[in-house]
This record gives structure tokens, sequence and C-alpha cells, in this order.
């Protein structure tokens, strides 16, 4: 019998089971505040302090470098927002193909006097350098450059971007959220190349919604944008999910272990899978650029993509039309906008992302899918026409 096939790991990814088993003593019987100083409580903080090493240790980083938010939107939010509260308004720098959740917390920061420049990309997604040479030269005080591009898979070289920054004395920080798992992240390389923060979350890796971090070098001064009583080195009050970031330590270290195999595995479908879109006449974005190993963005002529994502849906294929925290949004994605893809070309496009327990029966299930469901679509229009 046909089982339905998740192929939207971009957006989030299922639970894994050791995540799972560790997470429910936390939901069933340990009901511990971490700050309580009882047995509980201890409990509950050495749970924490466990999930804090993990997550360091999977992306080579001291576990003082880890502050756990509910998200990476809020982690992103409080690096942004945080570090420009501690310094005085100057001119802040983000990629042009950055999520909304960096993107619109920079915007915001225009009312404060902020002046904020966007960092132009290339055909191919890739930051142009030329164009961040001379944003740089100008000096801003924060740049925020993302590691990997949730719609397109494109991967920017941050060290290079790193040493062009660094002579400008910037804070620089990076979402990294689709990055993680799927490709090898040391933050102390980084930080001695450069970077400041970056952003994680456990939903991406297998992990459970609801926790995240911001990995932060701790020279950085930030405002917390959650007052209260004190959590998280002061950087981000509130009682502490710890269900949450039980699984996410768990997540984090089995990453962490999966990388050094996972992309090599993922790559292979990827390219089976382009070699069946090509076929069927698709147009692949960024195909030129370095992309994650699980990432095939495309569209094809003439169908639209909410169109085409919801007959897949419905023959049992989980896709996406482009970012899923703006599925709402009709306008074309600002991702391939950027890139310079026409608006009606970009209306078509349609996001596959692969996961760990996808396998080539899936991709090939999901080809023979497409070519019927492409079909019908140009016989449908050949007949409106």
């Amino acid at each position: 019998m046909f089982q339905p096939v998740y192929l939207d790991h971009n957006a989030t990814t299922p639970l894994d089971p050791a995540a799972l088993a560790a997470m429910l003593p936390w939901l069933e019987q340990c009901c511990g505040n971490a700050s309580s100083r009882h047995e509980y409580g201890r409990a509950a903080r050495s749970a924490i302090d466990q999930a804090r090493q993990q997550v360091a240790a999977a992306v080579n980083a001291h576990p003082t470098e880890i502050v756990f938010t509910s998200g990476g939107s809020e982690a992103n939010n409080l690096f942004i927002k945080g570090a420009a509260a501690s310094l005085k308004p100057g001119l802040i720098a983000i990629g042009a193909t950055e999520h909304p959740c960096v993107t619109r917390p920079a915007a915001q920061l225009l009312r404060q006097g902020w002046d904020l420049r966007s960092v132009a990309v290339d055909a191919k997604g890739r930051i142009d350098l030329p164009g961040f040479q001379a944003l740089v030269a100008q000096r801003p005080r924060l740049v925020s450059i993302m590691t990997a591009n949730n719609e397109t898979g494109v991967i920017q070289d941050m060290n290079l971007l790193l040493q062009v920054a660094k002579a400008a004395g910037s804070w620089f920080h990076s979402d990294a959220v689709q990055a993680f798992g799927k490709m090898a992240l040391d933050f102390r390389t980084l930080n001695a190349t450069g970077l400041h923060a970056m952003t994680l979350s456990a939903h991406k890796i297998n992990g459970p919604k609801g926790a995240a971090a911001l990995v932060v070098d701790k020279r950085v001064e930030l405002q917390a944008q959650i007052a209260g009583g004190g959590h998280e080195r002061g950087l981000r009050s509130g009682t502490e999910n710890v269900p949450a970031i039980v699984g996410f330590g768990i997540a984090a270290e089995l990453a962490a272990q999966r990388v050094a195999e996972l992309p090599h595995r993922m790559r292979v479908l990827q390219q089976n899978m382009e070699t069946g879109l090509v076929a069927l006449g698709a147009r692949i974005f960024a195909v030129d650029a370095e992309r994650l190993p699980n990432t095939s963005y495309f569209a094809l002529p003439d169908i639209d993509g909410e169109t085409l994502v919801g007959k897949l849906d419905r023959a049992g294929f989980a896709v996406a039309s482009g970012a899923a925290c703006s599925s709402a949004n009709s306008e074309p994605s600002h991702v391939l906008q950027a890139m310079g893809v026409a608006p009606e070309v970009a209306r078509g496009a349609v996001r596959v992302s692969l996961g760990a327990s996808n396998t080539e029966a899936d991709v090939e299930q999901f080809i023979n899918a497409l070519r019927v469901t492409v079909g019908r679509l140009q016989g449908l229009t050949a007949i409106a026409v």
C-alpha cells in the first residue's frame, strides 16, 4: 500500500525517536522548574546543562556561548535587536535573500535611526562580493548573512565574507538554521575568522519544535528582548522549556554524528531527483552554485507553483512552494526576485527538501507522480487555450 511521502524537511523534520524518548520523562513525571532549589529543580537544571553541552559540542562552541530560545526567529531577533540596543545607531547590512525573521527586525531598526542596506546576490544566489566589499567599506556596525538559504539551499562562502568584514569591526551574525545537520559547522573556527553569533533550531534536525539557540561570543553585548527573572545569563527570561531543550540536545548530538555520512547519501538522492526534473523540462534554481545536498528548487514552464503543490499533495507527496512561514503570501519569492528571476517564473517555484528517512524509491515515485500531474495540468492548459 502506498504511503504518503514527506519531502518538506526544510520546513520541519520528523521528531527522532531518541529525542522523543529523552523528552517523555520531562513530559510525564519530571515537573521541576530549573530555577527551584529543591531536588526536582536541580534535576531540571542538570538536564538543561547537559543539553547545553550537547548543542555546544555539535558546533564546536563552549556551553556558556549557548543561549536557548523558543525558535530560530526569536534567536535572530535577539541578536539583531539586542545588539542594536547596545550600540549607537549606524549601518546594518543584511543579505538580500535572508529569512523574514532577519529582514523584518532589521527593518524595525529604521525607526531607531539605523540605516539598513541589503547586500545583493548574483543570479546563482551568492552574495555579490564587490557589492559586499563596498558596503563593508562603509563600516557597518552589524552584518547578518545566512549560511545556507532555506529556499534554494545556496551555501555562502562564510570564510571569505568574514575575512572581508573583519577589518570593519562589524558584529557579524549568521542564520545557520538550514545548514545545521546538513553540513559541518565549527563555531570556534568561524569565531576566530570574525563570526560573533549564529542561530540554530531543533526542529530542522529532527528535534522538537519550541527550542532553538543563539550561539554567541560572550564579548558581544546584547540587551535582553524578554525581561523577567534573568534566565539564560540574563539574555532570555522565562521558565525554560525543559522537555524541548532536552530533545534539542539529543537531536544535536545525533546530527553531529550523522553529518559525516548523511550529506553524501542525500546528495545522491538530490542528483537522481534533479535528473528526473530536468527530463521533465524543469528549471532548477541556483543549480550551478554550491547548495545543501537535500534541496531542489525548481519551476516548470507555464505551471503555477501553488497549484502544483496542491495537486502533488493530493497524490501523496508533501512539497512546498517556498518558505513554509511565508506560505500565506501570494507574492513571488523574494529570494528568486533578488536572483533576478522573472516574477512569472518565480510564481511557478516548488521546493523539494529531502531528509534522513527518504529513499531512492521516494524519489522515483515522486518523479513519476510529477510526470503524471504535469501532463494533466498541461492538458488542461491546452484545452483552455
